[in-house]
């Protein structure tokens, strides 16, 4: 019996060593493929089942949270920073079947989450939903206790970035990263410098309820939404000057800072709910809280959010007052400012709050973040 040659090698058939012809072995292969087809997309639906999918990078909100952010690591830092990068590592993988507590940005990715449960239920095949990613300098090696608490508490975080020691800074443009929390003010200062959105986070000194059918964001408006180009006249020439400037001034909007961003995609995500008349119910609540007088200098605030075609649910103008106490009756997710005082104000009575490293302000407060609450 002559033997074939290697392009026409006999096949076997699954019930012996009878030999198949060259189309009876492409049927079989073909039927294989077919059985590998049905089998990948049961699988595939078994797995959306129970975790969502991720949206496509272009066509999602992506919101990058460092480890530190969204986990308590107050413990491991210190080992970290007491005893060395090996005795962390060590530390953590011992530890890695026992869940991480909930840090400053947790309740607020949680509230991310729940706004895009209700987005796949009126727009099932949109992609248009906030992506979490977790960006962190943390060694591979501890990536399995990430893992493990982030599965413990059912977040859909499937994008991560571990860069091993090194600054994760260079990765936000590449993940089309759209807000950066982190518990490191130098990191943060870094993404703000390369013209991404940021905010350092700090955890609030006593524990308040969240709303849990509602994402909550509250603004500061100058430094924050707004250029720092008010600001300066107050810095530089005082109260009476900047009434009169924002008077001359009220009819040209002023310039976006670095949240603008931010607000403006919260905005088309919340007229996604308005198309399908949820306003009244809309899952996602945007609040001003600037220390700006209305009358003397809150038109052109509202006048500039109108021309940027941009709402705001609520504007609250305090006029100098301090604002923990409006912020603990809105009980916002998320506060962002860019003064410290305001951030410090916040935390002692229980807001989660950002803070946007951004414009003169940081010239005049020379207090620095505290650390323990802050870093990574």
């Amino acid at each position: 019996m002559s033997s074939a040659s290697s392009d026409e090698a006999p096949s076997s058939s699954a019930c012996g060593n009878i030999p198949l012809s060259p189309e009876q072995a492409r049927a079989v292969s073909a039927g294989a493929e077919q059985d590998w087809a049905a089998a990948k997309a049961f699988y595939d639906n078994l797995v959306s089942a129970k975790r969502p999918r991720p949206p496509k990078p272009q066509n999602a909100i992506t919101v990058a949270v460092s480890s530190r952010a969204l986990f308590d690591m107050v413990k491991e830092r210190k080992i970290y920073e007491e005893e060395g990068v090996e005795t962390y590592v060590k530390h953590q993988q011992e530890n890695e079947n026992v869940p991480l507590k909930p840090g400053p940005a947790f309740y607020f990715v949680k509230a991310l989450e729940q706004v895009n449960a209700r987005l796949r239920e009126l727009y099932p095949n949109d992609e248009e939903l906030f992506d979490i990613v977790l960006m962190t300098n943390n060694h591979a090696q501890v990536g399995v206790r990430l893992i493990n608490s982030i599965n413990y508490y059912s977040l859909s975080i499937e994008r991560f970035c571990m860069t091993g020691g090194e600054s994760p800074i260079g990765y936000l443009t590449a993940y089309l990263t759209n807000l950066y929390l982190s518990a490191d003010s130098e990191k943060v200062q870094e993404a703000i410098e390369a013209g991404i959105a940021s905010a350092t986070m700090f955890t609030a000194n006593k524990d308040v309820p969240y709303c849990d059918k509602q994402l909550r964001v509250a603004f500061d408006g100058d430094a924050v939404l707004f250029s720092d180009e008010s600001e300066q006249i107050v810095k530089e020439h005082g109260l009476d000057r900047f009434f009169e400037h924002e008077q001359m001034n009220e009819n040209k909007p002023l310039a976006q800072g670095p949240l603008k961003g931010f607000l403006e995609d919260l905005g088309k995500l919340q007229k996604k709910f308005y198309a399908k008349d949820e306003r009244l119910d809309c899952p996602i609540r945007t609040y001003l809280v600037t220390a700006r007088s209305a009358a003397s200098s809150g038109a052109r605030v509202l006048k500039t959010l109108r021309s940027w075609g941009l709402e705001i649910d609520e504007a609250l103008f305090l006029a100098g007052a301090p604002k923990g106490p409006i912020l603990v009756k809105i009980r916002p997710h998320i506060f962002f400012d860019d003064q410290m005082f305001h951030i410090e104000g916040a935390q002692q009575l229980g807001t989660v709050a950002a803070h946007v490293p951004y414009g003169i302000g940081q010239k005049y407060y020379k207090s620095k973040p505290k650390d323990g609450t802050v870093k990574k």
